[in-house]
């Protein structure tokens, strides 16, 4: 497999997500890196009755998703070890002698450990030790990865708020949006087939279902007004499918491909984020909130810190917990549609839209990672510390 041409090293990525999983960051982030460097994104092993090997295969975008398959009944540890030897010799293979680490969950240390990148960048993205079922030694091993990287990045302002003391060059990096994808939406593409026959007014999630849905709240919402059509595009994760509210006016339509997103959005009338209040929503940025704006629609979301603000205080989303309150602001953004209101809101949501994108994200990351290349320090120098593995 031949290396892109590039003065940049390249990017190894040790993630917790799989690539064909939903679009969100860790995708939006190496697309634009794989423009100018070679990026190999690790995912998490496959565990069965099989000698270790590496799946590797390049997507249209340039990225090359690296798949270890490592023979079951090991200890984690030896696993991890595995893992390590499978890239370091792929590695070695494509020619590959000097890279930057790239980590998305501390739960990979012991394989970076056994790495020897240029620069070590953490994408802390969300506080995964607040999730549901998390590792109990998650919370250790990201005092480590503080120790050993050389810049830590965010997914949102209170997230940043909570690591800035933890290491010296922290810096936020929120959620972003490719807004010419969403603004497709705004053209009033055909109805998806799975949708056409669900009447209106339609008001939609799209993301992840797991923990962080406040469905309690959804549920009643969607029994108080039975006459609004409740669709939500996404994953089922980490729940029983059986605790989701059912009824004739709650539509749950699976997950669809990053490419289809405008399509359905094009055809709500209102973007809903029905976020619980939990340790595992505390920290979170999310990325629907500038993706429902820049499709054109209404947004109602509950009092998520990240999308308070900036989005609630510049009056560009609606905020709302409790049941009442949601309804209420449910009610207010349909009875807004088409008044000159709603385009003023429009309006401004474009210009605050206009300075933000994925593209200038990545850049400003990749600006505070090549200085560290000319400041060599035993963090970049040294592998991880031998305790990195217990």
């Amino acid at each position: 497999m031949s290396r892109l041409q590039s003065s940049c090293p390249a990017l190894v990525v040790l993630a917790h997500l799989r690539w064909d999983f939903v679009f969100q960051r860790p995708q939006h982030l190496m697309t634009h890196a794989a423009r100018t460097r070679t990026v190999y994104y690790v995912e998490e092993p496959f565990f069965g009755e099989w000698r270790d090997r590496l799946d590797v295969r390049r997507e249209p975008s340039g990225v090359v998703v690296c798949t270890p398959h490592i023979e079951v009944g090991h200890s984690p540890a030896e696993s991890q070890a595995r893992t390590a030897a499978l890239l370091a010799e792929f590695l070695d293979a494509e020619d590959t002698p000097e890279y930057d680490l790239w980590v998305y969950t501390p739960m990979e240390l012991p394989v970076a450990a056994l790495l020897t990148p240029r620069t070590v960048i953490y994408d802390c993205m969300d506080e995964l030790a607040n999730f549901h079922g998390a590792p109990p030694e998650l919370r250790a091993r990201e005092d480590e990865l503080f120790r050993r990287a050389d810049v830590v990045f965010t997914g949102g302002h209170r997230l940043y708020e909570a690591k800035t003391a933890r290491h010296p060059n922290v810096h936020p990096f929120p959620s972003s949006v490719d807004t010419a994808h969403f603004r497709q939406a705004r053209a009033l593409p055909p109805q998806p087939a799975d949708q056409a026959g669900i009447p209106g007014p339609r008001l939609g999630f799209a993301g992840v279902i797991d923990e962080r849905l406040d469905v309690a709240l959804l549920g009643e919402v969607a029994r108080r007004r039975p006459e609004w059509q409740f669709v939500l595009i996404g994953p089922v994760v980490k729940i029983d499918p059986a605790t989701l509210p059912q009824g004739p006016n709650l539509h749950y339509l699976g997950m669809k491909p990053y490419a289809e997103l405008p399509v359905y959005f094009a055809h709500w009338d209102v973007g809903l984020l029905p976020f619980a209040h939990n340790p595992a929503t505390e920290f979170i940025s999310p990325t629907k909130t500038p993706e429902y704006l820049a499709a054109g629609l209404s947004v109602v979301s509950t009092g998520i810190r990240d999308v308070v603000r900036p989005y609630g205080e510049r009056d560009l989303v609606r905020i709302a917990d409790g049941a009442d309150a949601f309804e209420a602001a449910c009610a207010a953004a349909l009875a807004e549609r088409g008044t000159p209101a709603a385009a003023h809101r429009l309006e401004r949501a474009d210009a605050v839209l206009a300075q933000q994108s994925w593209d200038a994200t990545w850049q400003a990351m990749d600006r505070h990672i090549e200085p560290l290349a000319a400041q060599p320090t035993a963090r970049v120098a040294s592998p991880l510390m031998a305790g990195a593995n217990d």
